[in-house]
């Protein structure tokens, strides 16, 4: 049995990865997680220089999730590349490292800075809803996606992913956009745009009064939004979306995804990942599959 998976011309071990954001670059995760048994490692975003993010409060529980307006907080390239990458090398595992900016040169920066380094795959966030400049609006209009997709492709040795919002009318018309700006993958959803109000201070909780909803309560619409930018596009999806158990990751991969991507379930359960990637391999074993690829996309 093969639980092997080829996104984009890189062979993962098996069809698991964690979501941006939610395992910083590994490291805070080693004592929970054998990273050797993860297919690949996603890092937390990383941008040309270091970015402080957004003022506390930023992160709020609500029902069946959570909220957060971080702001991509993050050390910048030079630390990154000095520090993050050769602690990963460490491990048995791909290497797949999240690339935000502001503007167009600043994805390109950080780009091109990578394309010496020893990386497997890049993730384009295109998405985040908590920065004002750059982040919502390149994620929200497909000609904005498709340029962007573009000018980061002149730049990149390894494969792209295209990281997409649900913060659209359309995701397969956002799909299809990357895709024709030249992305070998794509990877959805990122979080909802949602708010909070403490009735009892009459406040925000959130000091950006918006942030990005994820967990359980978004899974459904990940799953639909996954199934549909699948039937739109040739290049291969790594579904994310409210995953916290082998269920929900077999749910996305018979929608069309190639593999999943599992994010806010790493804060309550961290060794979440390895028993996702044992249930598929069960999963697979009860209903006689003799590999990953043959469940992409069987329910249609």
């Amino acid at each position: 049995m093969n639980m092997k998976v080829n996104i984009a011309g890189v062979e993962w071990k098996n069809p698991v990865t964690v979501a941006s954001g939610t395992f910083g670059s590994g490291a805070e995760f080693e004592e929970y997680v054998d990273l050797n048994r993860l297919g690949a490692v996603t890092t937390k975003g990383v941008a040309n220089i270091p970015w402080e993010g957004n003022p506390t409060p930023r992160v709020a529980e609500i029902y069946g999730g959570m909220m957060n307006a971080v702001g991509l907080q993050n050390p910048g390239i030079d630390l990154f590349c000095e520090r993050d990458i050769p602690f990963l090398r460490k491990y048995d595992t791909k290497i797949i490292v999240n690339v935000c900016g502001k503007s167009t040169e600043d994805y390109c920066e950080v780009v091109e800075r990578l394309a010496s380094e020893d990386i497997d795959m890049l993730e384009i966030n295109i998405s985040c809803p908590n920065v004002k400049e750059g982040g919502i609006a390149f994620g929200q209009n497909p000609k904005a996606a498709e340029e962007i997709t573009k000018a980061v492709k002149k730049y990149a040795k390894q494969p792209v992913i295209m990281k997409l919002s649900p913060n659209v009318t359309s995701i397969a018309e956002m799909a299809k956009a990357v895709e024709a700006g030249g992305a070998d993958a794509v990877s959805l959803i990122n979080t909802l745009t949602g708010m909070k109000i403490d009735i009892n201070r009459r406040a925000f909780v959130l000091a950006n009064k918006t942030g990005g909803v994820s967990g359980p309560a978004i899974h459904p619409i990940a799953v639909r939004m996954v199934y549909e930018a699948a039937n739109a596009v040739r290049i291969p999806i790594i579904g994310m979306g409210g995953i916290t158990n082998t269920a929900d990751a077999v749910e996305m991969i018979l929608a069309g995804a190639s593999a999943v991507s599992v994010g806010t379930a790493n804060f309550f359960h961290p060794a979440v990942t390895m028993e996702i990637a044992d249930g598929i391999e069960e999963y697979m074993k009860q209903n006689h599959f003799e590999s990953v690829s043959e469940m992409v996309g069987l329910v249609k």
